[in-house]
């Protein structure tokens, strides 16, 4: 193995294959001099026509994915149809650009605002160029990049895949996905996760790979091996069987091997993701993103269609516990019923809470909706409000869940000064849930959509988990629960750690929870405490997992 090509990349979706490459087919670039319009009237009309035709596509995907793709492809329809765009490429015909010229011009005025803007719109510029990338294919008479036909089981690599790639892979043929760029939280990797397919992104040199060469991929740590030998293969498809029965021998609530409780929670964004993941073994939602009901929206969805889903989900769930976040929108996810203008900085702008505390009027509406389906269903609803940074921020939020009938009010903590004064934030609410993912690009100053970085938003970073420890401790002091509803819960090693730190509940996409629940049930609380204290002792995120994994169960190696 020592001579062979080996790769690490990052691993977003647990599972091993073994199978031949075939590169995505890459975009269509316009001719370095293509001639001006001489029309600029009607090349607007051609790039509309053919702006609506990509949409098209993308909605005729969307009808054919699962929730999460069809809320992601659907949003990117909408951005092949907004009017700014065609607009933007008018401005470029005028000034002498043919039509593909002027749709990749204005493409990439947008996506370099949206990286600037950082947050959920940094997280579309794939999503944009994918529409550019058609538009362009099209005004050219050429095929659309992408994954070519599959004619057997592959593995699929690329640069990135945007979500129509990925929502439209042939399941049965698609072995792995391998990518050069990307993050643990773009939305290759989310649904990749949710499709079961194993994937690594951020793999150097992934799109030099020739056509037809056998890899093997982990999707857990991140390793690829290119052209393996006969004994790799064997390893790591021994391995994959053991993972598979390990994860089938176990069912129920989470706890560890000497009975002590974690409740393991599903994450949804959509009344269908509740309804499909409510069917599966999980003891009920841990984080429902209700954000997804609000963007892209012209007006604020009324009372009344806020209780219909609301009331969907309850009902999917019965009596298990279903954690509600409150609107989590703002300068990085625009809504355009409340803008508030531009900030410079919006990731540290007035997104979550803030906004809230701007238009009450919005969270006013939330909060009766959620307690009208509450009434109606009798489930049990727990209500967390995002970006929370103080205890008088927490105070104002819990006095208006209270207010509106639903007793139990949390907060999340992903600010650095909720998680070190959260003895006093947990004295005014219920309960709290850590979200890593902004908690770790807050504390390492280091945007978590910037692929260049993913290894200081590495989850295993110690400064993080000396926050979380912050966190539990005020929970501790204070008797009320905390959870984790991050990537770190559903990685079944960092779940053992984060459960010695103290976390009571993890929440993860429900096709991680077997995995998280095999690994607690192999260790008794006492090793997820030494676990923990290795962790918080050591130098680098790499020395702290050697340094757990150290202690773990030796079958842990067949479940990360």
């Amino acid at each position: 193995m020592s001579a062979m090509d080996t790769r690490h990349g990052i691993g977003v979706s647990p599972g091993i294959a073994v199978g031949p490459v075939v590169q995505v087919r890459p975009p269509v670039r316009p001719p370095d001099k293509e001639p001006a319009t001489a029309d600029p009237a009607a090349s607007g009309k051609q790039i509309r026509r053919v702006l609506e035709s990509v949409a098209g596509t993308l909605e005729s995907l969307a009808g054919r994915a699962g929730p999460t793709a069809q809320e992601i492809l659907t949003a990117t329809a909408m951005m092949a149809r907004d009017p700014g765009l065609a607009a933007a490429a008018d401005k470029h015909l005028a000034g002498g650009s043919g039509p593909a010229t002027a749709v990749d011009a204005a493409a990439e005025e947008y996506c370099a605002m949206f990286s600037a803007a950082g947050g959920y719109l940094a997280e579309r510029v794939t999503d944009l160029r994918d529409v550019r990338d058609r538009a362009v294919a099209r005004l050219l008479g050429l095929q659309d990049p992408g994954v070519p036909e599959l004619t057997e089981p592959s593995v699929i690599v690329a640069h990135d895949l945007a979500p129509a790639e990925t929502a439209s892979l042939q399941r049965d043929l698609v072995l792995a996905i391998v990518t050069e760029s990307g993050g643990p939280t773009s939305h290759t990797a989310i649904l990749a996760a949710q499709m079961g397919i194993p994937a690594v992104v951020q793999l150097p040199r992934a799109v030099a790979l020739d056509v037809g060469t056998i890899l093997a991929v982990d999707g857990s740590t991140g390793e690829v091996f290119v052209d393996p030998d006969a004994g790799t293969e064997a390893t790591l498809i021994a391995r994959s069987e053991r993972r598979a029965e390990a994860l089938g021998a176990t069912s129920g609530p989470g706890a560890t091997s000497d009975g002590h409780p974690v409740a393991l929670l599903a994450n949804i964004g959509t009344a269908d993701d509740a309804e499909r993941a409510a069917v599966l073994d999980v003891e009920g939602v841990g984080l429902f993103r209700t954000e997804f009901l609000f963007l892209g929206q012209e007006i604020a969805p009324t009372l009344e269609e806020q209780v219909a889903v609301y009331t969907r989900v309850f009902q999917a769930f019965g009596p298990r516990r279903i954690v509600v976040r409150t609107l989590d929108a703002g300068a990085d996810k625009p809504l355009a019923f409340a803008d508030l203008g531009s900030e410079e900085n919006p990731a540290l702008g007035r997104r979550g809470l803030r906004l809230s505390a701007e238009r009450p009027e919005l969270l006013d509406t939330q909060l009766t909706a959620l307690s009208t389906a509450t009434r109606t269903t009798g489930a049990d609803v727990r209500v967390m409000a995002p970006m929370v940074a103080t205890a008088e921020e927490a105070a104002w939020f819990a006095r208006r869940v209270r207010e509106h009938g639903l007793p139990v009010a949390g907060v999340m903590i992903e600010v650095p000064a909720a998680a070190l004064r959260s003895r006093h934030v947990l004295a005014e609410v219920d309960f709290a849930s850590i979200g890593t993912n902004d908690l770790g690009q807050y504390t390492l100053a280091a945007d978590r959509m910037q692929g260049e970085l993913a290894t200081l938003l590495d989850p295993w970073q110690p400064a993080v988990l000396d926050l979380v420890a912050a966190a539990c401790d005020g929970g501790r002091d204070t008797g009320k629960p905390i959870g984790v509803c991050g990537e770190p819960a559903a990685d079944p090693l960092l779940a053992l750690v984060l459960t010695g730190l103290g976390v009571s509940s993890l929440s993860m996409a429900p096709t991680r929870v077997p995995a998280v629940r095999a690994a607690l049930h192999l260790h008794d609380l006492r090793t997820c405490t030494a676990m923990a204290s290795a962790a918080r002792a050591a130098r680098s995120p790499r020395d702290a997992r050697d340094a757990v994994l150290a202690l773990a169960n030796r079958l842990m190696s067949d479940l990360i």
